[in-house]
């Protein structure tokens, strides 16, 4: 089979990307990612015929519960979240091959029980079965989960053939460069970096998976993406709800933690590096990293590349909203960033002088992720004066809610006289495809049972990211609320993180 023939940027879900027999363990079965995407995703995927024949869910967490019970969660989960309705037929086939087993995360006994019970599957089946072991759990169990699937053998199950056992870890990855450090010496203590696939959801979105399919198999923009032609890079990840009930867990994180340090630095690194040799995962990887390497260390000064706000009470869709300080379980002084603004530079031949400007922030005017690339506008005058409303091109992917692309170019208005205003292209994938298109769970869980690490972040790729941010998150620990702006809720985001624009005569897009 050619590689173009089954790589994921270049093809959709379809049924010639067989996955071999395995059995999928959740770790954290009864958590709230198992219901609104694992589960659903399964489902989806059986509905599409990719599941293999001999393939087997089992969920793993401290609540005893029966494997009736955990068939039942799993059905009312479908019937709730999935982007299809349940089926009788489909959901019986998983039900069939749909257990539990109850034990703690820090229990090697229950990790026997478990390996035990993946040997009776083997067995049952006639042949080896993939382990692909899904820890869908809070970060501070990662390491006991990690030890324990090596001191019961199950880490390398099936180890030096193609069946064996991955690994899937959830974000986050990590605080900070330490506890990244720690977390990746704790895998390579257990598994080899091919076991190990660390998800980013983003990376599943079609949008993003299409950004390096337009850069290289369209001709019209390679040659232009570069210092030459473009002016800035904007990427936003805007969101319109507050913390809600989530205050407690979010004063731990914060918008860079949360947003900027994983999901908008892959999206950079996409964005912004050269051609891969191949469409290996690896090569892709290779130019990542070569990339990420390439950013510079960040200015903490007073007009540096980085703002801070938190949001303040406001107006969202007609209804007052209240501040960070006023939310439930939220310090009266709290120094938890809800926005982050990040100017970046990129010290390599193709983005030198090229800005690249990174924001996310809660309570923002829409929810909405977004990559725009501003090209320069035209050299001299012909289109100079007031009867000329000219824009720059700029070439945006939407990456959510509604994702495709769009590019904006001038255009003559209709009359006798000669007067121009932007106007925009635009491609939608609901309009195009149909919008009942694969959830981002869906790709990411086949592509680690047929063993595609494409669209998975590799170890150094999450410490050069860390390495790049712990500077900044260290001086904002130390700084308390000196800096930090605020935004009224419903709003674009803070008058400083305006100013890492003005500096270069530029101004945040309102997509």
């Amino acid at each position: 089979m050619a590689e173009t023939s089954r790589h994921p940027f270049l093809q959709g879900l379809s049924k010639h990307r067989g996955a071999p027999p395995t059995a999928v363990v959740i770790f954290g079965a009864s958590g709230d990612l198992t219901a609104r995407k694992l589960i659903p995703a399964v489902y989806n995927l059986a509905a599409d015929n990719l599941l293999p024949p001999d393939f087997h869910l089992s969920g793993y967490g401290r609540k005893e519960i029966s494997n009736d019970a955990f068939r039942d969660l799993a059905a009312e989960a479908i019937k709730e979240f999935s982007r299809r309705e349940l089926s009788d037929d489909v959901w019986d086939r998983i039900a069939a091959k749909t257990t539990y087993v109850a034990g703690g995360y820090d229990d090697p006994a229950a990790f026997d029980r478990l390996a035990a019970h993946l040997a009776q599957i083997d067995k049952e089946v006639g042949r080896d079965v993939q382990p692909l072991f899904y820890m869908s759990t809070p970060p501070s169990v990662f390491a006991p989960i990690l030890r324990n699937l090596g001191a019961s053998g199950l880490a390398e199950k099936h180890l030096g053939t193609s069946l064996h056992a991955k690994v899937i870890i959830e974000k986050p990855f990590g605080r900070d460069l330490e506890s990244a450090l720690k977390l990746n010496g704790t895998i390579r203590e257990v598994l080899q970096e091919h076991q190990v696939y660390r998800i980013d959801h983003y990376l599943g979105k079609e949008t993003v998976q299409d950004l390096l399919v337009q850069r290289f198999s369209n001709a019209i923009f390679e040659p232009l993406w570069n210092r030459n032609y473009i002016d800035n890079v904007q990427i936003t990840v805007s969101e319109e709800v507050g913390v809600g009930t989530r205050g407690g867990y979010y004063e731990q994180s914060g918008a860079l933690r949360d947003m900027i340090q994983n999901h908008t630095m892959q999206l950079v690194a996409l964005t912004a590096m050269e051609p891969p040799v191949s469409l290996d995962a690896e090569a892709i990887r290779d130019e990542k990293m070569k990339l990420l390497r390439a950013i510079q260390p960040l200015d903490l000064g007073p007009n540096g590349d980085v703002a801070r706000a938190q949001y303040a009470a406001g107006m969202i869709a007609g209804k007052p909203e209240p501040g960070y300080l006023e939310e439930a379980g939220i310090a009266a002084e709290s120094s938890t960033e809800t926005y982050a603004g990040i100017r970046l530079s990129i010290n390599n031949w193709r983005w030198q002088g090229v800005p690249f400007y990174l924001r996310s922030g809660k309570r923002m005017a829409r929810r909405v992720t977004e990559i725009a690339v501003q090209f320069k506008r035209p050299p001299g005058t012909l289109f100079a004066g007031g009867a000329f409303d000219l824009a720059a091109n700029t070439l945006s992917f939407q990456i959510q809610p509604d994702e495709g692309l769009s590019l904006v170019l001038n255009g003559k208005v209709p009359g006798l006289e000669t007067r121009t205003q932007p106007v925009k292209m635009n491609f939608s994938y609901s309009t195009t495809f149909g919008s009942n298109t694969p959830e981002a769970y869906e790709r990411l869980v086949l592509d680690a049972m047929i063993g595609d690490g494409t669209l998975f972040i590799r170890g150094d790729e999450a410490e050069t990211s860390w390495k790049l941010y712990t500077p900044l998150l260290e001086a904002w620990a130390e700084a308390g609320r000196e800096g930090m702006g605020s935004y009224a809720a419903g709003s674009w985001g803070p008058a400083n993180a305006d100013e890492l624009l003005v500096a270069r005569e530029h101004v945040w897009r309102k997509p």
